[in-house]
C-alpha cells in the first residue's frame, strides 16, 4: 500500500528533543522557540511571530486579536477546514460562507465582495493547496471597507504572491505543523503579526492573558493578569521537532516539488479528456509542493477512481466538505445561497499520494495507475 501521507523525520528530531529532556526547560518558550521564531522572522519579514500547539490555535488567537461583537460578520471561504469558521464563531461573531473560483478551490475577489455590509469586520482567505489568492485585490477590498485580513496559511509554507511570501500580506496569519503538512511537528502552528497594532497583545494572549514575554524580556519588573488568553504556547519538545525540520526546509521543499512535477508530466494532457481537471496556479503564484489533486466531472467517477486506486494498493482521500452544506451551520443558517463552485470541489476533488519518502518510481506507478483507471 502506499499511504496518502507519511510524516517524514530529517533525522535529528531525537536529537533536539533530547536535548531539551536534559535541559532546564520543557514547558516552551525556550531556546528552540526563539530559534523558530527568529528562522521565519528572519526569512519571510514577519513581524512577529508565535509558534501554538495548533494552526486551529493560531487561528483562534487571530480571532480573538479581531476584537469581534455579536453582529459582526466574518467572511470565509466555505471550501476550507473547519477551524477557519469555528475559531471566529467561538468569538461570537457570525460566519459568511463565500464561494471558490472556477480556475481552483480559493475563495476569489468576485465572491467576497457582494458579501460586505455595514456588519463586516474581518475577511478569511485561504491559499488552498499552497496557491495564493488574489491578495492585491482582497486587500483593496480591506482597505476599501475598513476591514482586517487574516490568511490561513495553513497549506501555504514556503509559498508566494508576486515575490511575497504568503502570511505576510494580511494583518494576521495563521500556520499548521500538523503531520500532513510539507513541515511539521506531529501537532503545532504558528500565529504571524503584520500589523504592529497587535503585536503587544498577541504576547498577552499567547501568555494565558499575562504580560509574562515582557517579564522575560525585563521590560517590567513583574508580571500579571492582563488581559483574556490561553495557553497556546507549544512545548519546548515540539518547537526542537519543528527546528530539526525547518534546518531541512530547503531538501523537503525541493523534493517535495519535484514529486509535484513529476505528476504533472504524467498526467498533464492525458486526463482532461475525460473531464478531469489538474491543479491551476496562477501567473501571480508559486508552487510550494504540498498538494496534487484532481477535480473529477462527478462525484460517481471519484468514487470509481479511488475505489479502483485503493484496489490496486494506493491510497487517497478527499478535500474537504463544504462548510455551508455541514449539519452544523444547517442546523443555525438563516439563507440558503448556492455555492456552486465550493459544491463541485466537494463533489469531485482528489488529492494524491504526496510526501518526502515517495519515490519516483512510486510516484510514476501512482500517475500511470491513474491513467488507467480514468481510461485515459
Amino acid at each position: 500500500m502506499i499511504p496518502f501521507n507519511k510524516p517524514y523525520c530529517c533525522g535529528r528530531e531525537l536529537e533536539y528533543i533530547k536535548a531539551v529532556s536534559q535541559s532546564m526547560t520543557m514547558s516552551g518558550n525556550g531556546d528552540f522557540t526563539k530559534r523558530c521564531h527568529a528562522f521565519f522572522e528572519e526569512r519571510y519579514g514577519f513581524k512577529k511571530c508565535l509558534l501554538t500547539t495548533s494552526g486551529t490555535d493560531a487561528l483562534e488567537m487571530c480571532a480573538m486579536l479581531c476584537e469581534l461583537n455579536p453582529g459582526d460578520e466574518v467572511i470565509v471561504p466555505s471550501y476550507t477546514f473547519v477551524s477557519s469558521a469555528i475559531a471566529f464563531l467561538r468569538e461570537g461573531a457570525k460566519v459568511v460562507f463565500a464561494d471558490s473560483g472556477k480556475d481552483n478551490p480559493n475563495v476569489t475577489v468576485e465572491a467576497i465582495e457582494p458579501l460586505i455590509n455595514e456588519h463586516t469586520k474581518v475577511i478569511v482567505v485561504v491559499h488552498y493547496a499552497g496557491v495564493a489568492c488574489d491578495m492585491d485585490g482582497v486587500m483593496a477590498l480591506a482597505e476599501r471597507h475598513n476591514l482586517l485580513v487574516v490568511e490561513d496559511a495553513a497549506h501555504a509554507i514556503d509559498a508566494y504572491y508576486k515575490g511575497k511570501p504568503l502570511g505576510s500580506i494580511g494583518h494576521l496569519g495563521a500556520f499548521s505543523f500538523h503531520e500532513t503538512k510539507n513541515i511539521n511537528c506531529g501537532e503545532g502552528g504558528m500565529l504571524v503579526v503584520n500589523d504592529e497594532r497587535f503585536v503587544r497583545r498577541s504576547e498577552i494572549i499567547w501568555e494565558k492573558g499575562t504580560n509574562r514575554a515582557e517579564f522575560y524580556r525585563g521590560m517590567v519588573n513583574k508580571y500579571g493578569w492582563c488581559d483574556i488568553g490561553s495557553s497556546f504556547l507549544p512545548s519546548e519538545l515540539n518547537a526542537a521537532f519543528l527546528w530539526a525540520q525547518l534546518e531541512q526546509m530547503e531538501d523537503i521543499q525541493a523534493k517535495r516539488i519535484h514529486i509535484w512535477e513529476t505528476y504533472d508530466s504524467i498526467l498533464r494532457g492525458k486526463v482532461e479528456e475525460k473531464g478531469v481537471r489538474l491543479p491551476f496556479i496562477p501567473s501571480y503564484a508559486t508552487n510550494n509542493g504540498h498538494m496534487y489533486y484532481l477535480v473529477c466531472p462527478s462525484l460517481d467517477f471519484r468514487t470509481q477512481l479511488m475505489t479502483r486506486l485503493k484496489e490496486r494498493g494506493i491510497q487517497t482521500t478527499f478535500h474537504y466538505l463544504p462548510l455551508h452544506s455541514s449539519e452544523y451551520y444547517q442546523e443555525r443558517s438563516d439563507k440558503e445561497r448556492p455555492l456552486v463552485n465550493c459544491d463541485h470541489y466537494g463533489d469531485c476533488l482528489v488529492r494524491l499520494p504526496l510526501y518526502y519518502e515517495l519515490t519516483d518510481e512510486e510516484v510514476r506507478m501512482v500517475g500511470e495507475m491513474v491513467l488507467l483507471s480514468c481510461g485515459a
